[in-house]
């Protein structure tokens, strides 16, 4: 199969722990044999590193991510444009950041992550930084001047803008400015599973309407409001209301791998195969498993880098 996943922390395990990034260790396995994977590889800057701290380690991660696939024969993307063609049988990266606290209050870092391949930029994390507002803050402000100025700069230079761990606030912020598609990579229906790091059917339905796209987390404590009884089937419930709202040409991956707690029934990238079998035998059409899976991600890049 071919797939897409808009998200995972495998990259942030590599450069902390100096581990490989396609190490057994790893929740990203290497891509099993017959497939074809995009996988995005976020570098995640926690809340409580300073802002030089975090843009140290990500220019860290900059260098690694370009050795680890280098030595790894893993084929890095750094444009869209044709990216069908593009893509290579086997593995396929994209550079992504988690916490716009990597940019540490410089707009000139907007351009110089661009020139380093940074695709997509989560905005915040769950705390405040110098964009704005995260999941976590309490009568939340939104996008601060620097925020509206660095999603200003992040279009301009393709990066694309990621709302997921965005405050309620953060989110109208900046769709309200915004005048490209954005996204949220690892999201799910707060409808489904009431955590605020979930979308509301409002936020869903703005996201599609300016022509972006959501990834499914895999997270426990994002499927089900009861995490240690979460499963893949939660996958089912948060897909099912997603599509009832519009999403069918919107609705993507974005597991969340190495960076959460997963369901006991979803142990690795592996599980990604039975994922996709579990939908088949919910009488979900392989035309629109095809969408989900892997063309509505691969068709928003490609128009993406074409937008002007």
């Amino acid at each position: 199969m071919k797939y897409i996943d808009l998200h995972c922390d495998t990259l942030y395990k590599s450069v902390t722990q100096n581990i490989p990034i396609d190490s057994s260790d790893m929740e990203v396995k290497p891509v099993l044999e017959g497939d074809t994977r995009l996988q995005c590889y976020a570098i995640w800057l926690p809340d409580d590193f300073g802002g030089d701290r975090a843009e140290e380690l990500f220019f860290e991660a900059s260098q690694r991510i370009v050795s680890e696939c280098n030595f790894s024969k893993i084929n890095l993307i750094r444009s869209f444009r044709n990216l069908e063609k593009t893509l290579q049988y086997g593995n396929n990266a994209v550079f992504t950041v988690e916490n716009g606290l990597a940019l540490n209050g410089k707009i000139e870092n907007v351009r110089k992550f661009s020139e380093l391949g940074v695709r997509i930029m989560t905005l915040t994390w769950n705390a405040h930084n110098h964009i704005g507002d995260g999941a976590d803050v309490k009568n939340a402000m939104g996008l601060t001047e620097f925020g509206r100025l660095a999603v200003n700069e992040m279009e301009k230079y393709k990066i694309i803008v990621d709302i997921s761990h965005a405050s309620d606030k953060l989110f109208y912020d900046v769709a309200e400015i915004a005048n490209k598609p954005f996204i949220a990579t690892h999201s799910n229906s707060r409808k489904i599973a009431e955590h605020r790091r979930n979308l509301t059917d409002e936020q869903f339905k703005v996201i599609i309407d300016r022509g972006g796209i959501v990834g499914l987390n895999f997270h426990n404590a994002f499927l089900s409001n009861n995490p240690d009884k979460a499963s893949a089937v939660d996958l089912l419930k948060h897909t099912e209301h997603f599509l009832s709202l519009g999403g069918e040409n919107h609705l993507c991956v974005g597991s969340d791998f190495d960076g959460c707690d997963l369901p006991d029934d979803i142990k690795n990238s592996d599980s990604i195969a039975t994922i996709y079998e579990m939908f088949l035998k919910n009488n979900y059409k392989e035309e629109l498993l095809e969408k989900i899976f892997f063309k509505n991600a691969l068709n928003f890049f490609e128009n993406f880098d074409n937008l002007q």
